[in-house]
């Protein structure tokens, strides 16, 4: 059997995607730019897709620009913010436990003269609301928060701080919701977001694309130039295929979003009791099991280390994850797991577990019985 628990990481495009992109391909290839026919239903077929897209996140059409997936959202968010306001100010708030292409930028943006302050997290990774309000300036012009977190699956109080920010005329709040879309509600205009990044392939889409909200009046500035494509935000042909894709993947993650999300925390719930049943002196790391995202589970097996055990499920065909598929190739304790506290026993021994949609309860009791297993045998093996 092939148990694919690595979601997070990246999903299995769902065959309604694939057939809309091989369409797209074959028949309707040309450039929406063109001002003949066939650009005219490749326009139809990108305004289509902008719709579904907005309809994910309930916003405006026009408020949505496709950019190659979450990374280059991320970076055009901050670094755009970041080159507009900087007459105005030069502070911007982040957490400790920002996806990579986050912190990445942040680092970069400190090195040009910007004053970035990082918000400690607890143990189930969650910011304080009151170090946040205290991080607050007149100087701040940005504070960068993602709505779940792709290793422990926090669920950040995103509401919370849109209503802080809401408090300081120049602070722009934005989101990365690569890992929030389609597995918990977002609503840009109740929550008071003014950026939110978006990756197709974490929703059983293609890769290579994704999108960034940018609330209407909100001004940023463009880090790819050229002909002026998405309202000279993202310049560069558009890529047809991957955006019709996405968009099928956004209107089907729409459709069924409260049946799927439920499902998911089922499978979660399951592989989580079976795994606390049958194998002794394991750790739940992050929130309670009800309390995270429905999709990702990250718990630690001391005694084995992750890679190894990560190895020994590949060979009966199930296929996990240490923590961060963008980090998780370079050496060290992820930096998530390090913010939250956790020994570095328990960091170096921990998997995450992250649900699809093509996930099953068989999928689930194969994987604890084989978990059981390798995780008895290893820790026999390794304390010889």
């Amino acid at each position: 059997m092939e148990v694919y628990l690595d979601n997070s990481a990246t999903t299995r495009v769902r065959s309604e995607a694939i057939e809309e992109m091989v369409r797209v391909m074959d028949i309707n290839y040309g450039n929406p730019s063109s001002i003949h026919l066939k650009g005219y239903e490749a326009e139809k077929i990108l305004n289509e897709a902008r719709h579904n897209v907005a309809e994910l996140i309930n916003c405006e059409d026009s408020e949505i620009v496709f950019t190659s997936g979450g990374t280059e959202s991320n970076n055009l968010a901050l670094r755009g913010i970041a080159e507009i306001m900087k007459k105005r100010g030069n502070h911007i708030i982040s957490s400790k436990i920002e996806h990579p292409s986050v912190l990445n930028v942040l680092k970069q943006l400190e090195e040009e003269g910007f004053v970035v302050t990082y918000l400690d997290v607890d143990e189930a990774g969650k910011i304080d609301l009151k170090e946040l309000k205290e991080a607050i300036s007149s100087k701040t012009i940005l504070i960068s928060i993602m709505s779940v977190n792709n290793e422990i699956g926090t669920i950040e109080p995103v509401e919370s701080i849109a209503v802080l920010t809401a408090q300081y005329e120049l602070a722009v709040f934005h989101v990365d919701g690569v890992q929030a879309a389609g597995k918990i509600e977002i609503n840009v205009k109740n929550d008071n977001i003014h950026l939110l990044s978006l990756s197709g392939h974490k929703i059983h889409g293609p890769k290579g694309i994704g999108a960034l909200y940018i609330k209407k009046k909100v001004r940023i500035k463009p880090i790819i130039l050229g002909g002026g494509q998405e309202r000279n935000l993202r310049s560069g042909t558009e890529n047809l295929p991957g955006i019709a894709g996405f968009g099928i993947a956004c209107k089907l993650s729409k459709e069924e979003f409260k049946g799927n999300a439920e499902r998911l925390r089922i499978l979660k719930k399951r592989l989580y009791d079976g795994i606390s049943a049958e194998i002794r002196d394991i750790h739940l790391n992050g929130p309670e099991i009800n309390d995270g995202a429905p999709q990702i589970l990250n718990v630690s097996f001391p005694g084995v280390k992750s890679e190894v055990l990560l190895h020994a499920l590949e060979e009966k065909g199930i296929y996990v994850s240490p923590g961060s598929a963008c980090s998780n190739r370079k050496n060290g304790v992820s930096h998530v797991l390090k913010s939250i506290g956790l020994k570095r026993e328990l960091a170096e021994s921990a998997i995450r577990f992250s649900f699809g949609y093509f996930n099953t309860e068989e999928e689930i009791d194969y994987t604890v019985s084989v978990l059981k297993e390798k995780v008895s045998f290893l820790r026999k093996y390794m304390r010889r």
